[in-house]
């Protein structure tokens, strides 16, 4: 079948993926007597888009399954997606907003529930087919819902049985609220900004008169509204100048309340006053400060974060139905007029937002469903100090280990519409009865007893901490439950480990009694070309489609699989991806070559066998990239093996390979022609093998259009050699290679005219080296544009000199550039080189400058170190082959 003369990704990545679909080579049980390999995807939202983060997260996945199943591993990869309770909801919302002019208050429940089902049948789920576009080779026969039958059961059968067991209980604690949604939020879904505001500083009267020479304490706030909620002020037990004002009371402004002066550890006697506010209802810190203290907690808002007056919290009436912002106006008029104001400094500080509705989030005390984390993270803990579960790169169980080991209870409801429902009902007999459903709640009740199911949603993380077990069909006793449980691989990233890895291993370990998988990958965040976050505000959000659209999904999937180092995050460039795009290029341009030629697939050829010596050494680099890229994958490596990939596409085969056998190709030898023949169709197999993880397309297709085959290359097996590798073979073509490599690099350092042929001369070779030169003379001269390759026994004069083994290969040059020149412009090159190396050396060694410098600032001053050094040494070389 004849290549056509371009290479077009569009035209095939279509048509590929759909005889792999359709072929179902992405099922498990092909390879039915293969070790189970099992990944689960981290399931992207229902409403979701693909973006880089995905591209990247699902590159690394498919090389892992792509390669595992061509080394005969029975492989699952596990697809799915998840509800996304808010971000659905209010998806749905603003739909109904916009089409019926309507809530979901006002249509109910039920019809609500009824449109949000309707909107994931018909729009839901748009990611997974973009992620097919990326060539990801889920079992899409097996994908999985959040909110689909077996995984509701699974969430019912989990809660019922940890609320049996004393391990979810219903608390009033501090949460997340986001007034918008009404309800509790994550602190994933929190995002905090760096806002302009004030610090506000007031004064409490003591109630009993100066103490000391002090008739006054004060406070300093950022959120003067809450200062009606204060239950205390606090001060550190060692400031001496509040010792004994400890125990006395203050008057609290407006509340006009009595609180006491209480010693704790929290202030900071160096910040501010040294003095706090406690406001324990409505802030994280000062919620502890309370619970230890036996401080009452006092309730200042409402579900909208507007001021409620009630008798309880001595709120004045005229505060009552305000919005908070609003209030906040009010307590600054009302505490300068009482003359309590003693002053405001405008400051930066970090305010958290809702990420979904874009409000400032309200630290509110509420009555939730918790889990108690701590006693499940014991054996997740455990689990990773033993070595059964490790994080890739290592450095990451530091993180886990200090959330787990610092863990807080698990808020786990809701109060959203969409969602896992709570299996709890309220008896009119003031009992709760949790069960796994309705019937058997009623059934617990018994006769008489009126139930009233708890409004609440479980938490979306509640139902994908179950994915692993979930997902494989429990909590039926499924085949696919015992072969693929516990699963291998998780690749993820950092933002989720305590979200999403952490209660995996916990409930894992709790239901299962075995970790969710052995390893965890945690890739890095994918960056635009200077290293910022990508966000839709700074306008530089770089879109895989559009990518992918241009350049082909391979040319992107080897991009972010080239830049994986382990660590480093990934800065993206549109640039790059072109260059693998080229790559891409560059192996059809070689399949057609080989076409042109009369390469061809020879099943018997036996490249243990091959005679001639550039055969032999091309399949010894072939083994050797082979046990490069293997390693590399086993290693999570992926950018070594991607270096290693294209160095042996490229480098050796494309540039060096093939142009070392064009004259046996052309040549009159015909046993070595046809050895070679078979040889670089072999070596070229071989390039598509192992290419076939990271770029899937371009090799298939290659695959299938360079010889006649019995079966797709995703299915066919990784490759395992024997007895390849020449040491005198290798030693030759090195040898080779290196003295044209060398030439190149003297006549570009030199600034050669690139057509110009120039005289080389060999001094102090040794008899291999004339053996060697002597066999590939006319190679030697074409490659290095030579005009005359020679053996003397002197360097002559006016020559560049190359070390080369025993040997001095010189390169007279005299009348071709000016040597006197030529070392003058590499002094001055060498000389602006130091210089620019000092001002990074002097920005490096800025203590200062380490200290608050942007991340990704320090990382670009240090990469530019790098590539200044290399540099120098190359300025160096150069001017040292000029005598």
């Amino acid at each position: 079948m004849a290549l056509d003369k371009t290479f077009d990704p569009k035209e095939m990545e279509t048509r590929l993926y759909d005889a792999w679909e359709e072929g179902g080579y992405f099922k498990p049980g092909k390879n039915k007597g293969g070790k189970p390999f099992t990944i689960v995807i981290p399931p992207p939202n229902v409403t979701g888009s693909l973006h880089m983060g995905h591209a990247l997260n699902n590159t690394i996945q498919d090389i892992l399954s792509r390669f595992e199943r061509m080394r005969g591993r029975d492989v699952l990869w596990q697809p799915g997606t998840d509800h996304a309770g808010i971000a659905t909801q209010m998806v749905v919302e603003r739909l109904l907003a916009k089409e019926n002019n309507t809530d979901r208050r006002t249509m109910g429940r039920e019809a609500f529930l009824k449109r949000v089902w309707e909107w994931k049948d018909e729009s839901g789920g748009i990611i997974t087919k973009q992620l097919r576009r990326l060539g990801a080779s889920c079992d899409w026969s097996r994908e999985r819902f959040t909110m689909d039958e077996g995984l509701s059961r699974a969430v019912a059968k989990v809660f019922v049985q940890l609320y049996k067991e004393g391990l979810i209980y219903k608390d009033q604690r501090l949460v997340n609220w986001d007034p918008v949604f009404e309800t509790a939020i994550s602190d994933l879904e929190v995002e905090t900004r760096e806002t302009k505001g004030s610090m506000w500083s007031f004064a409490y009267p003591l109630v009993d008169g100066p103490v000391d020479g002090i008739s006054e304490i004060v406070i300093s706030t950022t959120r003067p509204e809450t200062m009606l909620g204060d239950g205390a002020v606090a001060v550190h037990p060692s400031d001496e100048r509040y010792k004994n004002l400890i125990g006395k009371l203050v008057r609290l402004p407006i509340a006009e309340r009595h609180i006491p002066i209480i010693a704790d550890e929290y202030p900071d006697p160096e910040f501010g006053t040294g003095a706090v506010k406690i406001t324990g209802a409505h802030d994280e810190n000062d919620f502890h400060v309370a619970k230890r203290n036996n401080i009452p907690l006092i309730v200042l808002m409402d579900k909208k974060a507007r001021m409620i007056s009630t008798p309880e919290n001595h709120v004045p009436a005229h505060y009552d139905g305000k919005d908070r912002y609003e209030a906040r106006k009010m307590v600054l008029e009302e505490i300068e007029a009482l003359g309590f104001y003693r002053g405001k400094e405008d400051k930066v500080i970090a305010q958290p937002f809702g990420d979904r509705s874009g409000v400032v989030i309200e630290p509110m005390l509420t009555e939730q469903w918790y889990v108690n984390a701590g006693e499940l993270a014991k054996p997740a803990i455990a689990a990773v100090e033993s070595g059964k579960t490790k994080f890739v790169p290592p450095n990451w169980d530091k993180t886990y280990y200090e959330w787990m080991r610092n863990i807080q209870p698990w808020c786990i409801s809701r109060q959203l519409w969409w969602g896992h429902q709570i299996p709890a009902w309220y008896g009119s007999d003031g009992k709760i009865y949790v069960e796994e459903t309705e019937a058997e709640a009623i059934e617990a009740a018994g006769p008489g007893v009126t139930l009233t199911r708890d409004e609440d949603v479980l938490d979306t993380w509640f139902s994908s901490a179950l994915w692993p077990f979930s997902t494989l069909g429990w909590p039926d006793k499924t085949p696919e439950l015992k072969r693929h449980y516990p699963t291998n691989t998780l690749v993820t990233g950092f933002d989720i480990i305590f979200f999403w890895v952490a209660r995996m291993m916990m409930m894992g370990l709790h239901f299962m009694k075995d970790v969710p998988f052995d390893t965890v990958y945690i890739h890095a965040l994918v960056r635009d070309e200077k290293g910022q976050k990508m966000s839709k505000s700074k306008g530089n959000v770089i879109d895989p489609l559009d990518l992918m659209d241009e350049f082909g999904a391979d040319a992107l999937r080897f991009t972010l699989a080239a830049m994986a180092a382990q660590g480093r995050d990934i800065k993206l460039a549109k640039q790059r991806v072109e260059g693998y795009r080229n790559f891409a290029t560059k192996l059809w341009n070689a399949a057609r070559f080989a076409e042109m030629n009369g390469v061809a697939r020879d099943e018997n050829f036996d490249p243990v066998a091959a005679r001639v010596t550039v055969n032999r050494w091309i399949a010894g680099e072939a083994a050797r990239t082979r046990d490069t890229v293997t390693k590399a994958i086993e290693e999570h490596k992926y950018n070594e093996a991607a270096a290693s990939l294209y160095q042996f596409a490229w480098n050796v085969y494309c540039d060096w390979y093939v142009e070392l056998i064009k004259p046996i190709l052309s040549g009159n030898d015909e046993v070595a022609k046809a050895e070679t023949r078979a040889c670089a169709a072999w070596a070229f197999e071989q390039i598509l093998h192992l290419l076939h993880p990271f770029m899937p397309f371009i090799t298939e297709e290659l695959w299938q259009k360079t010889a006649a085959r019995d079966h797709m290359l995703i299915a066919a097996e990784w490759p395992c050699y024997k007895g390849l590798g020449d040491a005198k073979a290798d030693a030759e073509m090195n040898w080779v290679i290196r003295l044209v490599s060398e030439v190149r690099s003297v006549r570009s350092e030199m600034n050669v005219n690139a057509g110009a042929k120039i005289p080389c001369v060999i001094v102090g070779a040794g008899q291999e080296a004339r053996r060697r030169a002597n066999a590939w003379e006319a190679e030697i001269m074409r490659l290095a544009r030579l005009s005359s390759l020679t053996f003397e026994d002197a360097v002559p004069a006016a020559s560049a000199q190359i070390a080369l083994d025993e040997a001095t290969v010189a390169l007279p040059l005299e009348g071709m550039i000016d040597f006197a020149a030529e070392r003058a412009r590499l002094t001055k090159e060498l000389e602006k080189n130091a210089k620019d190396i000092s001002i990074i050396d002097g920005r490096l060694n800025n203590a200062n400058f380490v200290a608050k410098a942007p991340p990704e600032a320090l990382e670009e001053s240090r990469d530019l170190k790098v590539a200044l050094e290399a540099k120098k040494a190359k300025l160096q070389e150069a001017l040292k082959r000029l005598g």
